[in-house]
């Protein structure tokens, strides 16, 4: 199957490869690729031959994050349209971090809002020196409310805090030190940290691996049905709101937000 905003490709020893793969828009998670990552997620999950799943991005950057022009359509939307927006999203996250699958991310140039909690949704994630982190959605008078639950579940509250509201940029170091990333390596060491974590999965029995890393999630923070809907009542209730009318349209416009 093939899905025009991605690339997926697997070895034969069942190793599947998928890359967000629009990198002349910087990999900015469109509602095409939204929809495309969730039925890949499933589609993966549900293929026996798949034994591990290494999520990249291609071109210069992992992801940029949400797709400006599509959260500028929610402020002109109804209420019933933004929470239909936000349940995509929401969906797509959770379609990821409950993959049966181990999925190890590949990150590279930056992570920056929804890329962010696309590194939080993946069971081990390696970054390449000089990557950039940036919870961004505050700058833009929004939140980042679908991908909380998995960033606090991946960082912890104490982390978290430390960067998820100020919209600053952060490097590797400190992303593995918030415990966002397990290793920061070389980029010409990337691919051989990426192959070091699948080995070992290989040598194992896949439903083990599944049944384990569903106990793992069971016993982790409670990230259920009740809080994936109040994440996405949030977002909903933040495009509402008059400062993402004026952070999202001064950003397209390329002019400084009135807060800044």
């Amino acid at each position: 199957m093939t899905w025009p905003t991605l690339d997926l490709r697997s070895d034969p020893r069942g190793v599947a490869y998928l890359t967000l793969n629009t990198p002349d828009r910087r990999n900015v998670l469109s509602p095409q690729m939204i929809a495309e990552l969730t039925e890949a997620a499933h589609s993966l999950g549900n293929d026996p031959a798949i034994r591990v799943v290494v999520l990249a991005g291609a071109g210069s950057v992992f992801c940029a994050g949400g797709d400006l022009d599509w959260m500028a359509a929610q402020i002109d939307a109804d209420r019933p349209q933004r929470l239909r927006e936000a349940r995509k999203l929401a969906d797509m996250l959770r379609a990821l971090n409950e993959l049966p699958k181990p999925l190890i991310g590949r990150l590279h140039g930056g992570a920056f809002g929804g890329g962010v909690g696309m590194a939080a949704v993946c069971d081990v994630a390696i970054a390449a020196v000089g990557t950039r982190f940036c919870f961004s959605e505050t700058r833009l008078g929004i939140i980042p409310a679908t991908i909380g639950p998995y960033v606090l579940a991946r960082m912890g509250e104490g982390n978290a805090r430390r960067v998820f509201m100020s919209a600053r940029l952060f490097n590797a170091e400190e992303a593995e030190t918030l415990d966002l990333v397990a290793r920061v390596v070389a980029e010409p060491d990337l691919e051989a940290a990426i192959e070091a974590e699948v080995v070992p999965y290989l040598a194992c029995a896949p439903l083990a691996v599944a049944q384990a890393k569903a106990l793992a999630r069971a016993l982790g923070p409670r990230i259920d049905a009740a809080v994936i809907d109040d994440s996405i009542r949030r977002l909903a209730d933040a495009w509402e709101g008059p400062e993402a009318v004026k952070g999202i349209r001064a950003f397209l416009d390329k002019r400084p937000p009135p807060w800044q």
